[in-house]
C-alpha cells in the first residue's frame, strides 16, 4: 500500500494542512502507511495524528524519506536547489511560465522525481477535485477591504494575520468599519460564480458592501472593461491563463477613475496571462498593499497564501474534497492523478 508522507510547510504564516487525523485514520484504516512530521506552525495538533495512529516524524524530514513515500505538502519547497527525487503532491505553480517554476521542474528532472500538481488534479471535465478557492475569496476581499480602510484614514494597509475563525476576522472589520460610519465601498468582482468568487460575495455581503457580480457572460467580448474603474474595489477571482483578457491594463494608474483597490486574489502576477497589468509582484502579510500610483492613491493587494489567514477551516474544508482522491493514490496511474501527471511530462518534456 502506498506511503503518505505529510510534511511540515516552511513558509512562513503558514498554518494550513491537506490532510486532517480524522482523515488520516481513514488512510490507515484503508491500509495505508501515514507519516506526518512534527510542525511548529501547523493549525492542527500532532498529537491529533499520533493519537489515530500517524508515524511522526521531525519537521523537514521529508528529505531522507523512503524512495517510495509520496511526500505531501500545500506550498512551495526549500528554495536550496537540491534535486527531487520523490513523488510530491502540491501547488507547484510551475506550468505558465512562471520563472521560479521552471526552476522547480529542473530539480524534479535532476532528482528523477514526478510533480502531481493539485491545481490540475481534475475530473473529466477538468474541474480541480479539490480547491481552497472559497476561503481564498473570503480572505482575500477582507484584506482589499482592509486596504480601503487604511486608505480613509489616509494610510496603507498594515500587517495582516491568520484568525482563529471567521467569525473573529468578521469582528474586526465590522469594528473597523462601523468606525468610518456609514461609508461602504463598491466592489465588482470578476469570477463571481465559481469559488473563489463566492467565497469574496460572501464576505463582502457580510460586511454591507455593495457588490457587482461578473462572470464569463460579462467578460465574453474580451475588454476594454471600463466598469472596472467605475467601482472602488476590484476583486478578480479568475485564474491567469491563455485566453484570459485583460480586465486592468497598465494605463489604469493614471486614468480618471474611482478604483483604489484592486484584490488580485487569483494572484498569478509573473505569469504572461496575468489579467492586471498595474503591478509584478505578490504582496506579503507584512506588508499586504503595494501601492502602484499615489495620486490618486491605487492599492494592490495579491497574498498568494490568503486561505491561511482561516487556517482551521480552510483546512477542513479541503482535506474533505481531497480525502476521497487521496484514497487512490495506489492506482496513480489512472483517473485524477494520470491527468496531473500528464501536466507534469508535458512540462519536462
Amino acid at each position: 500500500m502506498a506511503h503518505l508522507w505529510v510534511r511540515s510547510e516552511p513558509r512562513a504564516h503558514e498554518e494550513r494542512v491537506g490532510v486532517t487525523p480524522q482523515g488520516a485514520a481513514k488512510l490507515i484504516g484503508a491500509g495505508f502507511r501515514v507519516t506526518v512530521e512534527d510542525s511548529s506552525q501547523r493549525i492542527l495538533p500532532i498529537a491529533a495524528y499520533a493519537a489515530v495512529g500517524c508515524e511522526i516524524a521531525p519537521e523537514f524530514s521529508w528529505v531522507d524519506a523512503p524512495d517510495d513515500a509520496i511526500v505531501f505538502g500545500l506550498k512551495e519547497l526549500p528554495d536550496d536547489g537540491t534535486p527531487l527525487r520523490h513523488r510530491h503532491v502540491m501547488f507547484g505553480h510551475a506550468y505558465k511560465g512562471q520563472p521560479t517554476g521552471q526552476v522547480l521542474l529542473d530539480r524534479f528532472k535532476a532528482g528523477g522525481g514526478i510533480l502531481y500538481d493539485l491545481e490540475y488534479l481534475t475530473d473529466t471535465n477538468g474541474r480541480r477535485v479539490a480547491a481552497f478557492g472559497y476561503w481564498a475569496g473570503y480572505a482575500g476581499a477582507a484584506v482589499a477591504l482592509m486596504c480601503w480602510i487604511a486608505q480613509q484614514r489616509g494610510g496603507i494597509a498594515g500587517p495582516v494575520r491568520a484568525y482563529p475563525s471567521a467569525a473573529h476576522l468578521l469582528a474586526d472589520l465590522q469594528q473597523d468599519l462601523v468606525a468610518l460610519g456609514t461609508q461602504r465601498p463598491s466592489a465588482l468582482i470578476i469570477g463571481a460564480l465559481g469559488r473563489v468568487g463566492t467565497g469574496a460575495a460572501d464576505l463582502c455581503q457580510a460586511m454591507g458592501v455593495p457588490t457587482t457580480k461578473w462572470d464569463m457572460a460579462e467578460t465574453t467580448s474580451g475588454g476594454p472593461f471600463p466598469e472596472v474603474l467605475t467601482h472602488d474595489i476590484f476583486l478578480n477571482c479568475i485564474l491567469a491563463r491563455p485566453g484570459t483578457p485583460v480586465f486592468v491594463p497598465a494605463s489604469a494608474k493614471v486614468a480618471e477613475r474611482r478604483l483604489c483597490v484592486i484584490g488580485d486574489i487569483a494572484c498569478d502576477p509573473d505569469s504572461d496571462f496575468s489579467p492586471i497589468k498595474v503591478y509584478d509582484r505578490t504582496t506579503t502579510w507584512d506588508a499586504p498593499a503595494l501601492r502602484v500610483n499615489d495620486a490618486p492613491a491605487l492599492d494592490v493587494t495579491a497574498i498568494d497564501n490568503l486561505p491561511s489567514m482561516l487556517p482551521a477551516e480552510s483546512s477542513e474544508d479541503f482535506a474533505e474534497q481531497l480525502l476521497p482522491h487521496l484514497m487512490t493514490l495506489n492506482a496513480m496511474d489512472a483517473n485524477t492523478w494520470a491527468r496531473a501527471y500528464q501536466w507534469f511530462a508535458r512540462a519536462v518534456d
